[in-house]
């Protein structure tokens, strides 16, 4: 094992070791039902819920500070400024929500306010055999009222190619770079080889121009249309993309029986599943890891046992200044949120000895906060404050604050 996975897994294991001693109870001065966290390393926070959906599956927020929250079975929600639903967003793509596809992903482009456009993800079946499904993203213009809205110029500019059997693994996260191109997290769909098919966009990070259409500086433009999209390959199941504050693009993404991964996206690397992972298969079949095959970009960081991430938020709020930098990555079946922080070390991130000056970002989970809830989403809200989605019928959408006394 490579000296970075083998730092990150312990510290990743050290706090694991921490989590029995996190804690939630009831906090009476900031709300009757707020609740104070206290994390692994101590930290306490004020969890305020806000709302209840069924099943929400991500949020983001609006230029005048309201939020969109979508619903795997197809609502897109309007929330006013004070997290409360306001109404339901009209003429959202019709879903038929089965396993982990439905309605998924929403965000604004970064001029909303000038031109009400959006990009959301969805899952859609096949027109003549329901069995067939696959992630599609269409682009619109949201036009806003005072209780909800419309969805208008509706217009898919990508799909994942081919619809396959199945119910999992669709990914369909989005992200705009800072130079406006589109980033799309494809899962291979529970199908492994697709992760390592250049004919395939499953299991890949696609990046596109925000019509549709494919950039020509793509790294592998020109050996086919599906080819041409792809900006990195060999990835399994990515539940969250964001760039950090120096503009680098980062995914999480579930890994097989344990091996969940943290990404430091680069232009036209290979990350190796299913080829190696840090997990084995669930039959129990071992899988090689990283280290045994250097051609493969290693993770930043690694989770074994797993945590089943979903959603990543990088944070540069004044709230949790002390945290600026940090990355919050949503846990599903370890009902956390987690808090991963950086540091740049001479290394390099295929597993090899760095060159002169050659440094890479290495990663370590700092804390774990939990309250016995699947962790489906998070954000960071204009008010510099978290906000968490938990997951299934009934999941809150929780604020997370500092808490009154520390």
């Amino acid at each position: 094992m490579s000296s970075l996975i083998l730092r990150s897994l312990l510290s990743g294991s050290a706090a694991i070791m921490l989590v029995g001693c996190a804690t939630a109870e009831h906090h009476e001065a900031t709300a009757p039902d707020a609740m104070t966290v206290t994390g692994t390393s101590g930290t306490q926070l004020t969890a305020t819920p806000l709302e209840t959906f069924d099943s929400a599956w991500a949020m983001t927020f609006l230029p005048d500070g309201r939020a969109l929250v979508s619903e795997k079975d197809g609502d897109l929600w309007l929330l006013d400024t004070a997290g409360k639903k306001l109404g339901e967003i009209a003429n959202v793509p019709s879903v038929t929500a089965m396993g982990q596809g439905g309605l998924g992903d929403i965000i604004v482009h970064p001029d909303f306010a000038e031109n009400g456009t959006v990009f959301i993800s969805y899952v859609e079946r096949d027109e003549t055999d329901e069995s067939l499904s696959g992630a599609a993203v269409e682009r619109a213009t949201l036009t806003l009222t005072a209780t909800g809205g419309t969805l208008e110029g509706r217009d898919v500019i990508w799909r994942q190619t081919p619809k396959v059997k199945g119910n999992g693994h669709y990914g369909h996260r989005l992200a705009i770079a800072p130079d406006g191109h589109l980033f799309i997290a494809s899962g291979e769909r529970q199908k492994f080889t697709p992760a390592q098919n250049m004919a395939m966009n499953l299991g890949k990070v696609v990046r596109v121009n925000q019509d549709g259409s494919v950039p020509e500086d793509n790294p592998f433009f020109g050996n086919g249309a599906v080819a041409d999209q792809v900006w990195t390959l060999g990835h399994r199941n990515p539940l969250g993309i964001a760039f950090d504050r120096q503009e680098r693009l980062w995914v999480v993404e579930m890994g097989p029986k344990g091996g969940d991964e943290l990404n430091l996206i680069v232009r036209s690397e290979n990350y190796g599943y299913p080829e190696v992972s840090e997990g084995d298969h669930y039959s129990g079949k071992p899988i090689p890891t990283h280290e045994s095959n250097p051609i493969f970009e290693d993770p930043a960081i690694a989770w074994v046992p797993a945590i089943s991430p979903a959603g990543l938020v990088f944070y540069d709020g004044e709230m949790f200044a002390d945290w600026q930098g940090n990355a919050f990555i949503g846990g599903l079946s370890s009902q956390a949120l987690i808090r991963v922080s950086f540091e740049t070390e001479p290394t390099d991130n295929l597993g090899q000895p760095p060159k002169d000056g050659q440094t890479e970002p290495v990663a370590r989970e700092a804390e774990r906060y939990e309250w016995g809830k699947r962790i489906r989403e998070v954000e960071q809200g204009p008010d510099g404050a978290l906000y968490v989605l938990e997951d299934k019928e009934g999941g809150r959408l929780i604020k997370l604050t500092p808490a009154a006394a520390q």
